[in-house]
């Protein structure tokens, strides 16, 4: 399956019950993390259908993807009433690019958003490499993505098996097909390693892997539930972290050293031998007692 098949897959899984659901959750999710993120240049990574960057107020907001597939528009969750800002209208793609090789110079980009952007990457690590080189320090990133230590991700898992074993070659896959979903944890682990520290971290959608949406909706109870009973199997997890650059400074002994070089004072070498040192001082005095 090529890239554009699996972007196009995506798209369409959207459009049905469990994708609408979760589009829903991540939505609000993402509405008010990046509501208070402060700077001039945002930029989205994938998913054109879920607009992450509607309730920030940056004057420059765009939306890149690495397919020229234009997708088909959804019907988004209106914003809280509480985050209301000056958000003009869904902009379409603003440019087409790989995502692991942007074309933005380094330390360029205030807020990056990756909805489900790692899972189709080419390379996720190396995406990541990128999101932290054009990332102003300070810079947020917001990722969300499929949690494979899930109802959503044993379902997934079995259809895969089933597969394997020539047992419903079409099916029956519940989540799209391409991708690998990465866990929550080892991604924590990745962006730990480039420099990144975790602010905030939080899974959702607990309803089981059920197609209808009116059986979806007959166990909403477990999302009331499952945030205090079982937070870590939610099908979805949504992540912030901030991209933090530590200068280098002297501590301890090294700089106890600095200190007392800096005040020592300066030493001339006098170079004459010890009898013609000792000779002008006592002309000088013979002089002054005339």
């Amino acid at each position: 399956m090529t890239r554009d098949e699996s972007i196009e897959e995506l798209g369409a899984w959207l459009h049905t019950a469990p994708g609408r659901y979760m589009l829903a959750w991540e939505q609000a999710r993402l509405d008010h993390a990046v509501a208070d993120a402060f700077g001039f240049h945002a930029l989205q990574l994938g998913l054109p259908e879920l607009d992450g960057l509607r309730a920030n107020r940056m004057p420059h907001r765009w939306v890149a993807s690495d397919s020229l597939i234009v997708p088909e528009a959804l019907a988004l969750p209106p914003v809280d009433a509480e985050l209301l800002t000056t958000q003009v209208a869904h902009q379409p793609i603003a440019l087409h690019c790989e995502f692991d090789a942007l074309p933005f110079p380094d330390a360029s980009i205030d807020l990056v958003v990756l909805p489900h952007a790692l899972e189709l990457a080419r390379d996720p690590h190396h995406t990541l490499r990128e999101v932290e080189r054009v990332l102003v320090p300070e810079g947020r990133v917001v990722i969300a993505g499929f949690n494979p230590a899930s109802l959503w991700g044993l379902r997934q898992r079995a259809g895969r098996v089933k597969q394997g074993l020539g047992i419903h070659r079409d099916g029956p896959l519940y989540l799209p097909r391409a991708g690998d979903f990465l866990g929550y944890w080892r991604l924590r682990d990745w962006l730990r390693l480039l420099g990144f520290e975790v602010e905030a971290g939080r899974f959702g959608c607990w309803r089981p892997p059920l197609r209808s949406e009116h059986w979806l909706e007959r166990f909403a109870w477990m999302d009331r539930l499952g945030n205090n009973w079982w937070p870590v199997l939610g099908s979805v997890y949504f992540l912030q972290a901030v991209k933090r650059v530590r200068g280098m400074r002297l501590v301890g002994m090294a700089r106890n050293e600095r200190r007392k070089s800096a005040a020592a004072p300066a030493v001339v070498a006098n170079r004459q031998p010890a009898a013609a040192r000792s000779q002008p001082r006592v002309e000088s005095q013979v002089e002054l007692e005339s």
